[in-house]
């Protein structure tokens, strides 16, 4: 379809946003295209870069489908403004963003001329924005890294939750040096909203040293659930209708956070073109290499895929979870350290208990106060070792031999003077004792 430019020409860089999400499901299509048509409404030039390589992409979500995506410009099939696709309120949408990765291993010429053409188009605009791939796959984390801000969308799904910290401390390790933004989308309200994000940004503090910033929350509701459905976004509706509203407020959150910071000098086509210089190995040395071996971290990570993909096929199955992380508490037991104590209480720390009735709640504290308790044995058994180590002094007896029967001790107790002392009495009875015998 034909595409009309921008309406006036810019000289100042766009502000980039990587919309990302630990997992997939979160929502980030939605977020990324809601946000992407309503900064256009507001008469904003905005790209939309769809990197996402699932199925639920931002063209399925707007009916779209497009012919050709950026693995035709990357294959030279056709020029980068031929795959650009336009919506509403003149929001351009780039197919198949996630491509660009492909330019890593091309000849360094034929990569120049992707990234150059995309150097330009994105200079056209106020806002480019970066639908991510979902995960920790180098794709997704190179996407993040491109833009300026990165908006990690999560849910009060504890999953999500769990994942959302996993990427970020990937970033992190990474070298990524700028604080995250964080929306909870599909919340309940603002309180649990807030919630969620105390949660992964107590973790963050407490285990990555970093801190997190809230962007807001998009809340649950019908409409956003038909609009899926409709393919066609709520920024679509009337300004005035409260599922849109929320998208106008994230846009200011937006600004507002965007304000705070200078706009970089180079773009996301910069970032490609750096990385691919950094790149050792061209398409060239591929066909020699010998096949690449799975990483201990990708093959954990696709054992993790599966257990999800087989969970979700039996929720119910109360017996196969059990089985499963019993062996997996098991494995992490086997050589208990610091960082063992560190995955138990962020994996604690990162479940939402209030879906649980009060007398769950009851039975799964006392269990934990049961373990604390086991837990504190060891201590307790060596204080025990110390304290076996002094003299023991011997358990205090009634000499029956110096002072006889108990029951006559305590007749003569009765008749002799109040003022007498304990000392006198008892030798004057112990003498007694002895002229008797």
């Amino acid at each position: 379809m034909s595409v009309q430019e921008p309406r006036k020409h810019k000289m100042s860089p766009p502000r980039t946003i990587a919309v990302t999400g630990g997992k997939g499901g979160v929502g980030k299509t939605s977020v990324a295209l809601n946000l992407a048509l309503t900064l256009a409404r507001q008469e904003k030039r905005v790209l939309l870069l769809d990197g996402d390589t699932d199925l639920a992409n931002v063209s399925i979500m707007l009916g779209l489908y497009p012919e050709r995506t950026l693995a035709n410009v990357v294959a030279g099939e056709c020029r980068l403004e031929d795959i650009l696709l336009e919506a509403d309120f003149g929001l351009h949408i780039v197919p198949g963003a996630s491509g660009v990765q492909e330019c890593m291993d091309m000849e360094p010429e034929d990569s120049f001329r992707i990234l150059r053409a995309l150097s330009k188009l994105e200079s056209r605009y106020d806002y480019v924005i970066t639908d991510t791939a979902a995960g920790l796959q180098p794709a997704a984390l190179h996407m993040i890294a491109a833009a300026e801000l990165a908006c990690v969308v999560v849910t009060p799904d504890p999953a999500s939750i769990t994942d959302a910290f996993s990427l970020i401390k990937v970033l992190k390790r990474r070298g990524y040096r700028r604080t995250p933004s964080v929306l909870i989308n599909m919340a309940q309200g603002a309180s649990q909203a807030r919630s969620v994000f105390q949660r992964l940004d107590s973790a963050a503090r407490r285990h990555l040293q970093c801190s997190l910033h809230y962007m807001g929350g998009i809340w649950r509701d019908e409409t956003l659930r038909q609009s899926v459905l409709n393919q066609r976004p709520v920024a679509l509706l009337p300004v005035s209708d409260p599922s849109c509203r929320q998208f106008s407020t994230l846009a200011d959150m937006l600004d507002v956070r965007l304000s705070q910071s200078p706009a970089r000098k180079a773009g996301i086509a910069a970032y490609w073109h750096s990385v691919s210089k950094r790149q050792p190995a061209r398409k060239q040395k591929a066909d020699t290499a010998a096949p690449a071996v799975a990483s201990p971290r990708e093959r954990c990570l696709q054992a993790v895929g599966e257990l999800e993909a087989v969970f979700g096929q039996a929720p119910e199955s109360a017996l196969l979870r059990y089985d499963a992380f019993t062996r997996l508490f098991a494995l992490l037991g086997r050589t208990p350290d610091s960082d063992t104590v560190e995955i138990i209480q962020a994996g604690l720390g990162a479940i939402d208990w209030e879906p649980l009735v009060p007398e769950q709640r009851e039975h799964l504290a006392a269990h934990l106060r049961h373990l604390a308790d086991e837990i504190w044995v060891s201590s307790d058994a060596s204080e025990s070792e110390q304290e076996s180590s002094q003299p023991v002094l011997p358990e205090p007896f009634y000499d029956r031999i110096s002072f006889g029967d108990q029951d006559k001790l305590v007749r003569v107790l009765k008749e002799q003077p109040s003022d007498i002392s304990l000392n006198n009495f008892l030798r004057s009875l112990a003498g007694k004792e002895n002229n008797d015998g």
